[in-house]
């Protein structure tokens, strides 16, 4: 053999004992990976970080508009059972006002009828009754009517 087939010969079984030894160091190979891991594993968390922010963020945004709804529709239904409640208002106050009035009404009509029954001092008080306001026109009618029947009730008892 000649000097360079030796020396090529050297050269490969080198390049391959080389190889062997890569291959066979097992520990350096685990740290290799092991390190290759760490590093996928840290990129996966931070992954796993951002995305979690992100939803998050994304449910706390849901949540808010959420909330900014259900605000806006409780104002909506405040200020319906409001219009509803001054209209229901405005009926009631209107009905008493006819109410009063007929009431007003039927009284004078009732201290009219009486004024002709009853004795000259009640018919005096009757008339003074039916020029006052109101309020003192229909008490004063229930008084007068009040006169009117114990008058008539001693009258059938003679």
């Amino acid at each position: 053999m000649t000097k360079r087939t030796v020396r090529a010969t050297g050269a490969r079984l080198t390049g391959t004992a080389g190889a062997l030894a890569a291959k066979a160091d097992l520990k350096g190979r685990t740290q290799a990976r092991a390190a290759d891991l760490r590093d996928r594993a840290g990129a996966l968390g931070v992954q796993l970080r951002e995305g979690a922010a992100k939803a998050g963020q994304q449910a706390q945004g849901r949540a808010m508009k959420g909330g900014h709804t259900a605000q806006e529709q409780v104002a909506k239904a405040r200020h319906t059972f409001q219009e509803h409640a001054l209209r229901t208002g405005h009926a009631v106050q209107e009905r008493a006002g006819h109410a009063g009035h007929r009431a007003t009404e039927r009284a004078a009509e009732a201290g009219h009828a009486v004024e002709g029954r009853v004795a000259q001092p009640a018919r005096m008080a009757v008339r003074a009754l039916v020029r006052l306001p109101r309020p003192v026109l229909a008490a004063g009618a229930a008084v007068a009517v009040a006169v009117t029947v114990g008058a008539l009730r001693r009258a059938r008892r003679t």
